[in-house]
Formats: C-alpha cells, structure tokens, sequence
C-alpha cells in the first residue's frame, strides 16, 4: 500500500529537498563565477609584471648598449611577488639572466600548471634579446588576490543564505496561506463523515481549485443531508402506508378467530383487495428505487408510438371525463422510431396522470406530430402548474423536494430519466396557476 503522508511532512520534506539542491547548485556555479573571475584576474597581473619585466631589460640595455651587466635579481624578487618567473636571452641564444632554477617547487598545486610566455626585448624597434616569462595558472602570492577571491567566496555564500532564507520566509507564508484552507476543508470533511451532515465550510483565498474543492464538499454535505431526510421521510411515509392495510388485514383475522365474523367471500375479497393495495405500494417502491439508482435498460427497436399514445390516451378518457375535464388527442398515424415501447408508454403514464391529477378544471391536450426537428410530443394543461424550484432540479437529485412516496413531481422525474436514456429532449413550460406546456422531441 502507498504510504500517505500529511501535508506538512511533505511540504516539509519537499523545501528541505529544494532548498538543499538550490544551493548545491548555487554554490557550484557560483564558485565556477568566482573561479573564472579570479583567473581573468590572476592573469591581468600576469600580463602586467611580464610587460614591467619586459621594459625593465629594454631600459637596461639602452642605457648600457649591451647586456653585459645585467642583474636582475632585485627585479627577480619584486617578480615573484605576484608568482612571475623570467629569463633573458641575448639573440644568439645566450642567456643574460633567469630566476626559474627550481621553479617548480615553488607551487606544490597540480592543479596549478607551469605556464612560459616569450616576449622580444625592442630597443627603438630592434629586437635585442628575447625575455621568457613564467607562472603558474590561476595562482598568485599576491595578499590582494587572495582577499579579491576570499571576498568573492563569502560574496556568493552571503547571497546563497539571503536567497535561502527569503525563499524560506515566502514559502512559509505561501504555505500557510495554502495550507489554512485545505485544513478547513479537510475538517469540515471529518464532520461530514461523522454524520454532522449539517457541516459546511467556507474559505478565504484567492486559488480557484480551492473554491471549486470547498464547493464540492459543500454540495456533498447537501446531498448526503437531503439523502437523510429522504432516508427518514421514506422510512416515515412507507411504515404509514402499510400500517392501514395490515391493520385492516390484522383485524379481519382476529375477528375471524374471535368467531366475530364468518370467513365469507366478501370478507375475503376485501382482505385480497387490501394485500393487492399493499403489493403495489410495494412494486411503486421497487420502481421508485430503479430508476433513481438508474438500473434499467432500454430494448430498442422499431416501435410504432402512434399505436401506443392512441392507447394510452384511450385508457385515460374516461379518468379526464370523471373530472369532466376537456381531453383532446391530435395523433399522426404510422410514426416509427427507435425506443422502448414500454418504457415510453411509462413515460405517456406518468405525463398525463400528472396533468390529470394537478388540473381540476379547463383541458388537456396531447399531440404527437413530425415536425422539421423530429417527432414531437405535447402535453398541455390548465392545471395548477410546475414549481420552478422543480423543474430546475429534475436532473439533481440532490435538490429534489418531491421525493417522498407518492409525492408531487415524482412522475415527472421518473419520465425525464426514461427521456434521457433514449437520448431525447424534454422541454418544459409552466407558471404557477396558469398550466403547463410539455414537450419530449425524438
């Protein structure tokens, strides 16, 4: 199994990774800066002494018109000074004077590599003699040199500490900033699960993903609250439903034993009548579960509606005409489409007894016709109509306040998941008092 770990261990774990590997890096190439710029200035007075060598000989032999004389060992000592090694040699080749007899002693570095130069020595443009100077690369005695690259060592170790603690100050702040809102969402999560479902979590900060987590645990805690309340509503409207009819059942039997009552057929065929009442109850309940849990499939095939609607609508006349309501059908013979034939007539079922059981005065109109964007099926009332509230949330089942037992809207939200599954189109139309207007386009 992975292993978890808390936010703050792994922030934690994460900087200190960082933050170690940001300042390896910036240790290594800052000395690689500081090498580079020591180098260029190693050999800056390199060049200089070697220069001064130069016009130190070419002064002498000026002077003296030869080299024959010549001492260089005052200027040998000043030379080496900054690491500077040299030798004359006359233009045949002989040699006036030099300061290099063991001068690879002189700097035990490996690293450090003996370096020869040669310079002609030019007395007014005559070259009278050759100077051969030596040193050792990237390596001066010079006090000042190792202070420039003392200073520029601690230079680069300063700035590695400022940029770590200013990272580290800004990270903490981004952290907790970060941080605080994620604890207030994960806490507000514990509630939730320990069945405080009335827990809801609100966060200030400026992330947009933060939001939308907080919104999602929200919407969760409303969805688990309404799933309780339907949970000991059903409980509530089931066990009230059945107790009438086992009542009645109950004390028929007693009565029956008590000797109160002969076991006559009509006796018992108000008992069967109450079981019957009792097992749709029940049958409505398992529907009820299966659609919502979204388990039933469609068998789709060419299915001719017309048929259908003709009989589902002559099935209801005489329901519409006991409440001497106006019920007119205007039907287009032969259309064909693939669908469920009984899973549409469920759908028919429940949008007319809807319209029957909400409308107690005026009409009801069905038609099913072709039109350009397919076929089209209509259902219109003037019943009490549709609450907005409903038909926003058919899809959310979250924000359905219609879902106790024979409750209002619940035919409706049974007929939209049907019209879904086949993939067609619902469209509804209502005001409060003044009817609705259904249209399902396939």
């Amino acid at each position: 199994m992975r292993k978890k770990w808390p936010f703050t261990s792994l922030f934690t774990v994460s900087f200190t990774l960082i933050t170690a590997l940001t300042v390896t890096v910036f240790i290594f190439f800052g000395l690689r800066i500081i090498d580079s710029f020591f180098s260029y200035y190693v050999d800056k007075i390199h060049e200089e002494t070697q220069h001064m060598l130069v016009m130190q000989a070419a002064t002498h032999y000026k002077m003296f018109g030869a080299w024959s004389g010549y001492d260089g060992t005052e200027t040998g000592a000043v030379a080496k000074l900054s690491g500077d090694y040299f030798t004359i040699t006359d233009n045949q080749g002989n040699m006036v004077y030099t300061s290099e007899k063991d001068v690879e002693r002189c700097c035990a570095n490996p690293n450090h590599v003996y370096t020869q130069v040669k310079y002609p020595v030019l007395v007014e443009g005559k070259k009278v003699g050759k100077l051969t100077a030596g040193y050792f690369t990237n390596h001066i005695t010079s006090p000042e040199a190792d202070a420039f690259r003392g200073s520029g060592v601690s230079l680069v170790v300063l700035a590695i500490i400022c940029i770590s603690l200013s990272s580290a100050l800004v990270s903490i702040l981004f952290f907790y900033r970060l941080s605080k809102p994620i604890r207030d969402i994960a806490a507000t999560a514990k509630e939730i699960s320990k069945g405080h479902l009335q827990s809801r979590v609100s966060i200030k900060s400026n992330v947009a993903e933060m939001h939308e987590i907080a919104d999602s645990i929200n919407a969760l805690g409303s969805s688990l609250l309404n799933q309780e309340k339907f949970r000991q509503q059903l409980i509530v409207d089931l066990s009230h439903e059945l107790r009438t009819p086992l009542q009645i059942l109950l004390n028929q039997i007693e009565a029956m034993f008590d000797g109160i009552h002969k076991a006559n057929t009509s006796r018992l065929e108000a008992m069967h009548a109450e079981i019957v009442r009792t097992s749709e109850l029940l049958n409505e309940l398992e529907e009820r579960l299966i659609y919502e849990n979204d388990t039933f499939e469609l068998s789709i095939s060419p299915t001719d509606i017309s048929e259908i609607t003709m009989k589902v609508s002559l099935g209801h006349e005489g329901s519409f005409a006991q409440k001497r309501l106006e019920f007119s059908t205007d039907i287009e013979p032969g259309i064909v489409v693939a669908a469920d034939g009984v899973r549409y007539a469920q759908v028919l079922i429940n949008l007319l007894s809807n319209a029957l059981k909400y409308t107690d005065e005026g009409r009801v109109s069905l038609s099913l016709r072709h039109r350009d964007d397919g076929v089209v099926l209509v259902i219109t009332d003037t019943g009490e109509g549709i609450a907005q509230e409903i038909i926003e949330n058919i899809d959310n089942r979250a924000g359905q306040p219609f879902k106790a037992v024979n409750s209002k809207g619940v035919g409706l939200y049974i007929a939209k998941l049907i019209i879904d599954k086949h993939g067609w189109e619902l469209l509804i139309d209502s005001e409060i008092n003044a009817g609705t207007n259904i249209c399902v386009i396939m």
